[in-house]
């Protein structure tokens, strides 16, 4: 069985709190992930979308329109934890990508 096969489905309750911190808490990471891993550097905003087990999907403004994005996981998404864990490497590797400093631990 592929691990795509045997990925949890997770409830649209689930979806909803993740995109709803993402975008509440986090818009300037969505950005610099859709500018770097999701390879819309001309994006202006962008906002999580939703999650699969393909991936991350970001709704990203480029030139007036908006273009979505999709940004691989680097690993299967077994649980919730693994999600958190994902998007924050993604941030990493963006903020590497783009010459960003990181935030600190803690900083929120």
């Amino acid at each position: 069985m592929s691990d795509v096969a045997s990925a949890p489905q997770f409830s649209a309750d689930v979806i909803a709190a993740v995109t709803a911190h993402m975008n509440t808490d986090h818009p300037e990471d969505n950005l610099l992930i859709v500018r770097s891993l999701g390879g819309l550097p001309d994006a202006t905003s962008a906002t999580m979308a939703g999650y699969d087990e393909v991936g991350a999907q970001f709704d990203a403004e480029v030139g007036g329109s908006v273009t979505r994005a999709v940004v691989p996981w680097a690993v299967p998404i077994t649980e919730r934890a693994t999600i958190r864990q994902e998007v924050v490497r993604m941030y990493h590797d963006a903020c590497a990508a783009l010459g960003v400093e990181p935030r600190r631990a803690g900083e929120h």
